[in-house]
Protein backbone atom coordinates (compact mmCIF):
# COMPACT_ATOMS: atom_id res chain seq x y z
CA UNK A 1 0.00 0.00 0.00
CA UNK A 2 1.17 3.72 -0.53
CA UNK A 3 1.49 5.30 2.14
CA UNK A 4 -0.11 8.26 3.40
CA UNK A 5 1.80 11.53 3.70
CA UNK A 6 2.08 12.82 6.71
CA UNK A 7 0.57 16.18 5.43
CA UNK A 8 -2.34 14.70 4.31
CA UNK A 9 -4.61 14.78 7.89
CA UNK A 10 -6.95 12.05 8.38
CA UNK A 11 -8.67 10.81 4.62
CA UNK A 12 -7.64 7.29 5.85
CA UNK A 13 -10.45 5.04 3.76
CA UNK A 14 -10.20 8.24 0.93
CA UNK A 15 -6.62 7.53 1.00
CA UNK A 16 -6.82 3.59 0.67
CA UNK A 17 -9.47 3.70 -2.20
CA UNK A 18 -6.92 5.94 -3.93
CA UNK A 19 -4.06 4.08 -3.36
CA UNK A 20 -5.94 0.95 -4.13
CA UNK A 21 -7.02 1.70 -7.14
CA UNK A 22 -3.66 3.40 -7.97
CA UNK A 23 -1.55 0.61 -7.55
CA UNK A 24 -3.78 -2.73 -6.85
CA UNK A 25 -1.32 -4.99 -5.56
CA UNK A 26 -4.10 -6.83 -3.65
CA UNK A 27 -5.14 -8.26 -6.90
CA UNK A 28 -3.42 -11.74 -7.76
CA UNK A 29 -3.20 -10.90 -11.33
CA UNK A 30 -3.20 -7.33 -12.57
CA UNK A 31 -6.63 -6.38 -14.66
CA UNK A 32 -5.48 -5.89 -18.43
CA UNK A 33 -6.15 -2.24 -19.65
CA UNK A 34 -6.43 1.11 -18.49
CA UNK A 35 -9.26 1.78 -15.61
CA UNK A 36 -11.56 4.82 -14.63
CA UNK A 37 -12.16 6.33 -10.96
CA UNK A 38 -14.39 9.79 -10.32
CA UNK A 39 -13.48 12.03 -7.55
CA UNK A 40 -16.14 14.40 -6.45
CA UNK A 41 -17.08 16.57 -3.61
CA UNK A 42 -17.71 20.01 -3.00
CA UNK A 43 -15.39 22.79 -3.11
CA UNK A 44 -12.52 23.54 -0.49
CA UNK A 45 -12.61 19.62 0.60
CA UNK A 46 -9.24 18.99 -0.46
CA UNK A 47 -9.44 17.25 -3.40
CA UNK A 48 -6.85 18.62 -4.95
CA UNK A 49 -4.72 18.70 -2.34
CA UNK A 50 -5.54 14.59 -1.81
CA UNK A 51 -4.65 13.97 -5.59
CA UNK A 52 -1.75 16.11 -6.16
CA UNK A 53 -0.52 13.98 -3.00
CA UNK A 54 -1.28 10.61 -4.75
CA UNK A 55 0.34 11.96 -7.90
CA UNK A 56 3.65 12.56 -5.82
CA UNK A 57 3.50 9.44 -4.19
CA UNK A 58 3.30 7.34 -7.32
CA UNK A 59 5.30 9.47 -10.28
CA UNK A 60 1.66 9.62 -11.70
CA UNK A 61 0.31 13.07 -13.83
CA UNK A 62 -1.38 15.50 -12.37
CA UNK A 63 -3.32 18.10 -14.24
CA UNK A 64 -5.71 20.87 -13.50
CA UNK A 65 -7.90 22.43 -16.24
CA UNK A 66 -8.82 25.66 -16.39
CA UNK A 67 -11.79 27.56 -17.97
CA UNK A 68 -10.89 28.02 -21.56
CA UNK A 69 -12.20 26.91 -24.88
CA UNK A 70 -11.33 23.62 -26.30
CA UNK A 71 -8.02 24.73 -28.40
CA UNK A 72 -6.23 26.24 -25.45
CA UNK A 73 -7.29 23.35 -23.35
CA UNK A 74 -5.64 20.62 -25.52
CA UNK A 75 -3.15 22.96 -25.63
CA UNK A 76 -2.30 23.02 -21.95
CA UNK A 77 -3.05 19.37 -21.71
CA UNK A 78 -0.41 18.92 -24.27
CA UNK A 79 2.28 20.66 -22.29
CA UNK A 80 1.45 18.73 -19.34
CA UNK A 81 2.13 15.70 -21.15
CA UNK A 82 5.08 16.81 -22.78
CA UNK A 83 6.80 17.70 -19.67
CA UNK A 84 5.79 14.35 -17.75
CA UNK A 85 6.66 12.09 -20.85
CA UNK A 86 9.22 14.08 -21.60
CA UNK A 87 7.97 13.25 -25.39
CA UNK A 88 7.11 16.23 -27.65
CA UNK A 89 3.91 15.54 -29.23
CA UNK A 90 4.99 15.91 -33.25
CA UNK A 91 1.32 16.46 -34.61
CA UNK A 92 -1.37 18.85 -33.00
CA UNK A 93 -3.96 17.35 -31.36
CA UNK A 94 -6.73 18.81 -33.36
CA UNK A 95 -9.45 18.37 -30.58
CA UNK A 96 -10.18 15.53 -27.83
CA UNK A 97 -10.60 12.41 -30.60
CA UNK A 98 -6.84 13.06 -30.74
CA UNK A 99 -5.86 13.73 -27.64
CA UNK A 100 -7.35 10.79 -25.61
CA UNK A 101 -6.25 7.87 -28.05
CA UNK A 102 -2.70 9.42 -27.29
CA UNK A 103 -3.02 9.89 -23.64
CA UNK A 104 -3.92 5.98 -23.41
CA UNK A 105 -0.93 4.83 -25.34
CA UNK A 106 1.30 7.05 -23.69
CA UNK A 107 0.98 5.46 -20.21
CA UNK A 108 1.34 1.31 -21.83
CA UNK A 109 3.85 0.40 -19.45
CA UNK A 110 3.49 0.36 -15.75
CA UNK A 111 -0.09 1.45 -13.89
CA UNK A 112 -0.13 5.10 -12.62
CA UNK A 113 -2.22 7.47 -12.12
CA UNK A 114 -3.54 10.23 -14.55
CA UNK A 115 -5.38 12.79 -12.95
CA UNK A 116 -7.14 15.33 -14.51
CA UNK A 117 -8.86 17.68 -11.87
CA UNK A 118 -11.54 20.15 -12.29
CA UNK A 119 -12.48 17.86 -15.35
CA UNK A 120 -16.35 19.89 -15.98
CA UNK A 121 -13.98 22.69 -16.84
CA UNK A 122 -12.96 20.69 -19.94
CA UNK A 123 -16.58 18.81 -20.66
CA UNK A 124 -18.27 22.68 -20.61
CA UNK A 125 -16.63 23.29 -23.79
CA UNK A 126 -16.15 19.56 -24.87
CA UNK A 127 -19.49 18.43 -23.90
CA UNK A 128 -18.37 14.77 -25.97
CA UNK A 129 -15.93 14.78 -23.86
CA UNK A 130 -17.02 11.52 -21.79
CA UNK A 131 -18.14 10.24 -24.79
CA UNK A 132 -14.50 9.70 -26.25
CA UNK A 133 -13.37 8.69 -22.88
CA UNK A 134 -16.25 5.69 -23.18
CA UNK A 135 -15.61 4.84 -26.84
CA UNK A 136 -11.45 4.66 -25.90
CA UNK A 137 -12.13 2.06 -22.84
CA UNK A 138 -14.51 0.10 -24.78
CA UNK A 139 -13.51 -2.94 -26.80
CA UNK A 140 -11.34 -1.95 -29.32
CA UNK A 141 -10.43 1.55 -27.84
CA UNK A 142 -7.07 2.59 -27.25
CA UNK A 143 -7.62 2.04 -23.64
CA UNK A 144 -7.43 -1.74 -23.50
CA UNK A 145 -3.39 -1.65 -24.70
CA UNK A 146 -2.94 1.23 -21.59
CA UNK A 147 -2.06 0.32 -17.97
CA UNK A 148 -3.13 4.35 -16.84
CA UNK A 149 -5.13 4.53 -13.87
CA UNK A 150 -7.75 7.40 -15.05
CA UNK A 151 -8.96 9.98 -12.19
CA UNK A 152 -11.62 12.65 -12.78
CA UNK A 153 -12.29 14.99 -10.48
CA UNK A 154 -14.81 17.71 -10.51
CA UNK A 155 -16.67 20.16 -7.68
CA UNK A 156 -19.63 20.36 -9.29
CA UNK A 157 -21.51 18.32 -8.33
CA UNK A 158 -24.33 18.78 -10.67
CA UNK A 159 -21.99 17.37 -13.26
CA UNK A 160 -19.89 15.06 -11.66
CA UNK A 161 -23.04 13.52 -10.64
CA UNK A 162 -24.08 13.22 -14.12
CA UNK A 163 -21.44 11.48 -15.48
CA UNK A 164 -22.40 8.21 -13.80
CA UNK A 165 -26.08 8.04 -13.44
CA UNK A 166 -28.55 7.13 -15.68
CA UNK A 167 -27.54 6.30 -19.98
CA UNK A 168 -24.71 8.55 -19.29
CA UNK A 169 -22.10 7.61 -21.08
CA UNK A 170 -19.78 6.51 -18.77
CA UNK A 171 -22.24 4.73 -17.30
CA UNK A 172 -20.81 1.01 -15.57
CA UNK A 173 -17.05 2.07 -16.74
CA UNK A 174 -15.61 3.37 -13.56
CA UNK A 175 -13.48 1.44 -11.10
CA UNK A 176 -13.73 3.90 -8.36
CA UNK A 177 -16.41 6.39 -7.39
CA UNK A 178 -15.09 8.39 -4.56
CA UNK A 179 -16.91 11.17 -2.61
CA UNK A 180 -14.44 13.50 -0.86
CA UNK A 181 -16.76 14.57 2.08
CA UNK A 182 -15.83 16.84 4.78
CA UNK A 183 -14.55 16.30 7.95
CA UNK A 184 -16.90 14.54 10.41
CA UNK A 185 -17.34 16.76 13.50
CA UNK A 186 -14.67 15.37 15.58
CA UNK A 187 -12.14 14.84 13.07
CA UNK A 188 -13.01 19.00 12.51
CA UNK A 189 -12.22 19.58 15.89
CA UNK A 190 -9.14 18.20 15.94
CA UNK A 191 -8.63 19.33 12.90
CA UNK A 192 -8.49 23.02 14.30
CA UNK A 193 -7.06 22.03 17.60
CA UNK A 194 -10.28 22.62 19.73
CA UNK A 195 -10.45 20.83 22.89
CA UNK A 196 -13.87 22.39 24.78
CA UNK A 197 -16.70 20.64 23.16
CA UNK A 198 -18.76 23.48 23.56
CA UNK A 199 -16.88 25.70 21.49
CA UNK A 200 -15.89 22.86 18.82
CA UNK A 201 -20.15 23.02 18.40
CA UNK A 202 -20.44 26.31 18.13
CA UNK A 203 -17.12 26.55 15.53
CA UNK A 204 -18.49 23.72 13.51
CA UNK A 205 -21.92 25.33 13.46
CA UNK A 206 -20.21 28.19 11.39
CA UNK A 207 -17.64 26.80 9.43
CA UNK A 208 -18.82 22.56 9.49
CA UNK A 209 -15.85 20.03 8.36
CA UNK A 210 -14.07 21.92 5.58
CA UNK A 211 -10.75 22.09 5.50
CA UNK A 212 -9.54 24.98 3.49
CA UNK A 213 -11.77 27.01 6.44
CA UNK A 214 -8.69 26.30 8.57
CA UNK A 215 -5.83 27.99 7.45
CA UNK A 216 -6.27 29.70 3.57
CA UNK A 217 -9.62 31.06 4.74
CA UNK A 218 -8.96 32.73 7.98
CA UNK A 219 -4.95 32.91 7.71
CA UNK A 220 -4.78 30.07 10.75
CA UNK A 221 -7.06 32.49 13.09
CA UNK A 222 -8.48 30.11 16.03
CA UNK A 223 -10.58 31.07 18.88
CA UNK A 224 -8.51 30.72 21.68
CA UNK A 225 -11.52 29.74 23.62
CA UNK A 226 -15.37 30.40 24.47
CA UNK A 227 -14.26 33.93 25.67
CA UNK A 228 -12.50 34.37 22.38
CA UNK A 229 -15.15 33.29 20.28
CA UNK A 230 -17.11 36.18 19.84
CA UNK A 231 -14.24 38.00 18.95
CA UNK A 232 -12.94 35.22 16.27
CA UNK A 233 -16.16 35.54 14.42
CA UNK A 234 -16.26 39.39 14.57
CA UNK A 235 -12.43 39.25 12.86
CA UNK A 236 -13.32 36.40 10.46
CA UNK A 237 -16.33 35.65 9.37
CA UNK A 238 -18.03 38.56 9.39
CA UNK A 239 -14.90 40.84 8.70
CA UNK A 240 -15.16 41.63 4.89
CA UNK A 241 -11.15 42.05 4.27
CA UNK A 242 -11.42 37.75 4.70
CA UNK A 243 -11.72 35.10 2.25
CA UNK A 244 -14.73 33.51 4.41
CA UNK A 245 -16.97 36.99 4.28
CA UNK A 246 -18.20 35.80 1.12
CA UNK A 247 -17.63 32.29 0.49
CA UNK A 248 -21.18 31.37 1.26
CA UNK A 249 -22.09 33.41 -1.85
CA UNK A 250 -19.35 31.97 -4.09
CA UNK A 251 -20.23 28.34 -3.53
CA UNK A 252 -23.92 29.12 -4.92
CA UNK A 253 -22.77 30.97 -7.76
CA UNK A 254 -20.17 28.17 -8.82
CA UNK A 255 -22.81 25.71 -9.43
CA UNK A 256 -23.78 26.09 -13.60
CA UNK A 257 -26.85 24.83 -12.96
CA UNK A 258 -28.17 27.57 -10.46
CA UNK A 259 -29.15 30.55 -12.80
CA UNK A 260 -31.36 32.37 -10.73
CA UNK A 261 -29.53 32.74 -7.86
CA UNK A 262 -31.96 34.95 -6.15
CA UNK A 263 -35.01 32.53 -5.86
CA UNK A 264 -32.03 29.92 -4.40
CA UNK A 265 -31.08 32.07 -2.22
CA UNK A 266 -34.37 32.77 -1.01
CA UNK A 267 -35.22 29.08 -0.91
CA UNK A 268 -32.29 28.57 1.29
CA UNK A 269 -33.02 31.15 3.75
CA UNK A 270 -36.03 30.05 4.22
CA UNK A 271 -34.93 26.42 5.49
CA UNK A 272 -32.39 28.77 7.64
CA UNK A 273 -35.23 30.69 9.01
CA UNK A 274 -36.72 27.37 10.18
CA UNK A 275 -39.15 26.43 7.11
CA UNK A 276 -38.13 23.13 6.25
CA UNK A 277 -40.91 21.65 4.66
CA UNK A 278 -41.83 21.88 0.90
CA UNK A 279 -45.11 24.33 1.50
CA UNK A 280 -43.12 26.12 4.93
CA UNK A 281 -40.47 27.24 2.18
CA UNK A 282 -43.19 27.83 -0.91
CA UNK A 283 -44.82 30.42 1.79
CA UNK A 284 -41.66 32.29 2.35
CA UNK A 285 -40.08 32.49 -1.35
CA UNK A 286 -44.36 33.71 -1.84
CA UNK A 287 -44.16 30.65 -4.93
CA UNK A 288 -46.49 27.53 -5.15
CA UNK A 289 -45.11 24.21 -3.96
CA UNK A 290 -44.65 22.90 -7.42
CA UNK A 291 -42.65 26.01 -8.35
CA UNK A 292 -40.04 25.11 -6.03
CA UNK A 293 -39.67 21.78 -6.38
CA UNK A 294 -36.90 22.38 -9.35
CA UNK A 295 -34.84 24.41 -7.21
CA UNK A 296 -34.49 21.91 -4.16
CA UNK A 297 -33.82 19.03 -6.68
CA UNK A 298 -31.02 20.97 -8.31
CA UNK A 299 -29.92 21.88 -4.58
CA UNK A 300 -29.72 18.41 -3.57
CA UNK A 301 -27.70 17.72 -6.76
CA UNK A 302 -25.36 20.15 -5.99
CA UNK A 303 -24.96 18.53 -2.34
CA UNK A 304 -25.95 22.04 -0.92
CA UNK A 305 -29.14 20.86 0.41
CA UNK A 306 -30.27 17.47 1.74
CA UNK A 307 -34.17 15.52 1.78
CA UNK A 308 -34.60 13.90 4.94
CA UNK A 309 -38.03 11.40 5.26
CA UNK A 310 -40.53 12.06 8.47
CA UNK A 311 -39.34 8.24 9.66
CA UNK A 312 -42.93 7.45 11.03
CA UNK A 313 -44.92 9.76 8.71
CA UNK A 314 -44.49 7.79 5.00
CA UNK A 315 -44.22 10.64 2.37
CA UNK A 316 -43.58 13.49 4.45
CA UNK A 317 -39.79 14.88 4.59
CA UNK A 318 -37.66 18.11 5.44
CA UNK A 319 -35.05 19.98 3.72
CA UNK A 320 -32.03 20.57 5.78
CA UNK A 321 -28.88 22.85 4.79
CA UNK A 322 -25.77 20.53 4.23
CA UNK A 323 -22.78 23.31 4.21
CA UNK A 324 -22.94 25.07 7.97
CA UNK A 325 -21.47 28.19 6.02
CA UNK A 326 -24.23 28.89 4.01
CA UNK A 327 -26.81 28.21 6.92
CA UNK A 328 -24.83 31.10 9.27
CA UNK A 329 -25.00 32.96 5.71
CA UNK A 330 -28.37 32.99 5.03
CA UNK A 331 -29.32 33.47 8.82
CA UNK A 332 -27.41 36.05 10.16
CA UNK A 333 -25.14 37.70 7.06
CA UNK A 334 -27.27 38.49 4.48
CA UNK A 335 -29.70 40.40 6.28
CA UNK A 336 -27.19 42.63 7.71
CA UNK A 337 -24.92 43.00 4.61
CA UNK A 338 -24.44 46.36 3.99
CA UNK A 339 -23.60 46.93 7.36
CA UNK A 340 -20.71 44.07 7.77
CA UNK A 341 -19.71 45.64 4.37
CA UNK A 342 -18.69 48.92 6.25
CA UNK A 343 -17.08 46.93 9.41
CA UNK A 344 -19.73 46.84 11.84
CA UNK A 345 -18.89 43.43 12.73
CA UNK A 346 -19.32 44.04 16.24
CA UNK A 347 -22.73 45.80 16.52
CA UNK A 348 -24.17 43.14 14.40
CA UNK A 349 -23.12 40.13 16.20
CA UNK A 350 -24.17 41.35 19.40
CA UNK A 351 -28.02 41.83 18.39
CA UNK A 352 -27.42 38.78 16.18
CA UNK A 353 -26.42 36.37 18.44
CA UNK A 354 -29.29 35.10 19.89
CA UNK A 355 -30.34 34.45 16.12
CA UNK A 356 -27.49 32.42 15.87
CA UNK A 357 -27.68 30.31 19.75
CA UNK A 358 -31.26 29.30 18.08
CA UNK A 359 -31.85 29.40 14.78
CA UNK A 360 -27.90 27.95 14.01
CA UNK A 361 -26.45 26.20 16.88
CA UNK A 362 -29.36 24.97 18.10
CA UNK A 363 -30.60 22.84 15.13
CA UNK A 364 -26.82 22.21 13.99
CA UNK A 365 -26.71 20.25 17.43
CA UNK A 366 -29.58 18.24 16.18
CA UNK A 367 -27.73 17.03 13.23
CA UNK A 368 -24.68 16.00 15.14
CA UNK A 369 -26.49 14.39 17.72
CA UNK A 370 -28.16 12.33 14.93
CA UNK A 371 -24.47 11.95 13.47
CA UNK A 372 -23.09 10.26 16.84
CA UNK A 373 -26.15 7.85 17.17
CA UNK A 374 -25.03 6.45 13.78
CA UNK A 375 -21.41 5.73 14.74
CA UNK A 376 -21.82 5.29 18.70
CA UNK A 377 -25.18 3.10 18.52
CA UNK A 378 -23.89 0.46 19.87
CA UNK A 379 -22.29 1.51 22.79
CA UNK A 380 -26.04 3.34 23.40
CA UNK A 381 -28.81 1.41 22.15
CA UNK A 382 -27.07 -2.14 22.40
CA UNK A 383 -26.79 -2.32 18.08
CA UNK A 384 -25.74 -0.34 15.59
CA UNK A 385 -29.10 1.29 13.51
CA UNK A 386 -29.81 0.72 10.56
CA UNK A 387 -31.34 3.71 10.15
CA UNK A 388 -31.02 7.23 11.75
CA UNK A 389 -33.62 10.07 11.94
CA UNK A 390 -36.41 12.50 12.90
CA UNK A 391 -39.86 11.92 13.15
CA UNK A 392 -42.64 13.59 14.44
CA UNK A 393 -45.51 11.48 16.45
CA UNK A 394 -49.18 12.74 16.44
CA UNK A 395 -50.74 12.58 19.65
CA UNK A 396 -54.83 12.81 19.08
CA UNK A 397 -55.31 12.63 22.64
CA UNK A 398 -53.72 15.98 23.20
CA UNK A 399 -54.00 17.50 19.61
CA UNK A 400 -51.04 17.63 19.44
CA UNK A 401 -47.18 16.70 17.64
CA UNK A 402 -44.72 15.58 19.60
CA UNK A 403 -41.19 15.90 17.27
CA UNK A 404 -38.86 13.57 18.06
CA UNK A 405 -35.08 14.88 17.00
CA UNK A 406 -33.18 11.59 17.03
CA UNK A 407 -34.75 8.39 15.81
CA UNK A 408 -32.69 5.18 15.33
CA UNK A 409 -34.17 2.06 13.91
CA UNK A 410 -33.09 -1.64 13.89
CA UNK A 411 -33.14 -2.91 10.16
CA UNK A 412 -36.64 -4.43 8.90
CA UNK A 413 -37.41 -8.02 9.65
CA UNK A 414 -39.70 -9.96 7.22
CA UNK A 415 -43.00 -10.51 9.11
CA UNK A 416 -41.67 -8.39 12.36
CA UNK A 417 -42.74 -5.25 13.58
CA UNK A 418 -39.89 -2.76 13.18
CA UNK A 419 -37.91 -2.36 16.08
CA UNK A 420 -37.35 1.00 17.55
CA UNK A 421 -33.85 1.51 19.00
CA UNK A 422 -34.03 5.11 20.58
CA UNK A 423 -35.98 8.03 20.35
CA UNK A 424 -34.30 10.83 21.39
CA UNK A 425 -34.65 14.64 22.46
CA UNK A 426 -32.11 17.39 21.88
CA UNK A 427 -31.55 20.64 23.81
CA UNK A 428 -28.90 23.41 23.11
CA UNK A 429 -29.39 25.76 25.35
CA UNK A 430 -31.52 24.42 28.64
CA UNK A 431 -31.26 22.17 31.50
CA UNK A 432 -32.92 18.99 30.49
CA UNK A 433 -35.37 17.65 33.13
CA UNK A 434 -37.88 15.04 33.81
CA UNK A 435 -40.08 16.43 31.28
CA UNK A 436 -38.47 15.78 28.51
CA UNK A 437 -37.87 12.33 29.28
CA UNK A 438 -41.90 12.25 29.90
CA UNK A 439 -41.92 13.57 26.02
CA UNK A 440 -40.22 10.54 24.98
CA UNK A 441 -42.27 8.03 27.12
CA UNK A 442 -45.43 9.03 25.67
CA UNK A 443 -43.88 9.20 22.11
CA UNK A 444 -42.60 5.67 22.61
CA UNK A 445 -46.39 4.23 24.26
CA UNK A 446 -47.97 6.22 20.86
CA UNK A 447 -45.54 4.39 18.50
CA UNK A 448 -45.99 0.93 20.04
CA UNK A 449 -50.00 1.26 19.97
CA UNK A 450 -49.01 1.71 16.37
CA UNK A 451 -47.59 -1.37 15.77
CA UNK A 452 -44.04 -0.33 16.32
CA UNK A 453 -41.28 -2.91 18.89
CA UNK A 454 -41.12 -0.35 21.77
CA UNK A 455 -40.18 -2.97 23.98
CA UNK A 456 -36.10 -2.68 24.26
CA UNK A 457 -36.64 1.38 23.22
CA UNK A 458 -33.93 3.50 24.46
CA UNK A 459 -35.12 7.06 25.77
CA UNK A 460 -32.10 9.16 25.11
CA UNK A 461 -31.37 12.80 26.18
CA UNK A 462 -28.65 15.00 24.61
CA UNK A 463 -27.96 18.31 26.22
CA UNK A 464 -25.88 20.87 25.24
CA UNK A 465 -26.68 22.86 28.56
CA UNK A 466 -26.31 19.93 31.08
CA UNK A 467 -29.43 17.26 32.89
CA UNK A 468 -31.30 18.32 36.02
CA UNK A 469 -30.39 16.03 39.32
CA UNK A 470 -33.93 14.42 38.95
CA UNK A 471 -32.96 13.48 35.76
CA UNK A 472 -29.58 12.10 36.34
CA UNK A 473 -30.75 9.86 38.95
CA UNK A 474 -33.66 8.72 36.62
CA UNK A 475 -31.05 7.61 34.34
CA UNK A 476 -29.07 5.90 36.67
CA UNK A 477 -31.56 3.84 37.94
CA UNK A 478 -33.06 3.07 34.60
CA UNK A 479 -31.00 1.29 31.92
CA UNK A 480 -33.38 2.01 29.08
CA UNK A 481 -32.47 5.94 29.83
CA UNK A 482 -29.36 7.53 28.54
CA UNK A 483 -28.40 10.71 28.94
CA UNK A 484 -25.58 12.10 26.30
CA UNK A 485 -23.94 15.18 27.70
CA UNK A 486 -21.32 17.52 25.11
CA UNK A 487 -18.29 15.32 26.79
CA UNK A 488 -19.33 12.70 25.61
CA UNK A 489 -20.77 13.51 22.18
CA UNK A 490 -16.90 14.54 21.44
CA UNK A 491 -15.78 11.25 23.31
CA UNK A 492 -14.16 8.48 20.64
Amino acid sequence: MIRKPERVFGRVREWQGLAGFAAPQHRAVAMPGATLGVVSGRRRQGKSFLLQALAEATDGLYFAATEATEAESLRLFTEALTRFTRQVVEIPFRDWNDAIPYMFRTFSGRAVPLIIDEFPFLFRASPALPSIVQRELGPGGSARESAARLILCGSAMSVMGGLLSGQAPLRGRSGLELMIHPFRYRDAAEFWGITDPRLAVMLHAIVGGTPAYRYEFTQGDVPESLHDFDSWVARTVLNPQMPLFREARYLLAEEPEIRDPGLYHSVLAAIASGNSTNGGIANYVGRRSDQITHPLTVLEDCALVRREPDLFRSGRARYRIVEPLITFYEAIMRRRWPELEIHRAEAVWQSVRQTFLAQVVGPHFESLCRDFALDAGDSVFGEFPAEIGAGVVPDTATRSQIEVDVVALAAQEPGKPRRILSLGEVKWGEVMGRHHLERLARARELLGAKGYDTRDTVLACFGGSGFSDGLSATAGDDPRVALVGLERLYRP
